[in-house]
């Protein structure tokens, strides 16, 4: 293979490696479809109550996409996921997720948009 051949073919490579890289982090941040429900449930003062390791949190996070980013999530377990933080025990939130509304009104488990 000559070398203006490689040349080519590793700035291919490059391009490809660096435009995909673009692309992951574009999706990432790129605003999401329930960015102003997600905004208003903040400004409201809700809460959504989870942990990293709740299957149910994840599948809620999920649901909003992208605006997934803006919720008002209070992280529920200690980093070793054995114990919940105080924050969630003074709350009273029992099962994940929990969302507490500033009437205080209060659900659990994974709500639709």
């Amino acid at each position: 293979m000559s070398n203006d051949k490689t040349k080519y073919i590793l700035l291919g490579i490059a391009i490809a490696v660096v435009g995909s890289i673009g692309l992951i982090v574009w999706s990432r941040t790129a605003p999401g479809k329930y960015d102003e429900l997600a905004q208003c449930l903040a400004d409201k003062e809700a809460l959504f109550y989870g942990a990293f390791w709740c299957p149910a949190c994840a599948q809620q996070k999920k649901v909003f996409g992208n605006s997934a980013k803006l919720l008002p999530y209070v992280e529920c377990s200690t980093s070793d996921g054995k114990s919940q933080l105080p924050v969630c025990i003074d709350e009273g939130v029992k099962s994940y997720p929990t969302w507490v509304f500033a009437d205080g009104a209060r659900e659990t488990g994974v709500l639709s948009p």
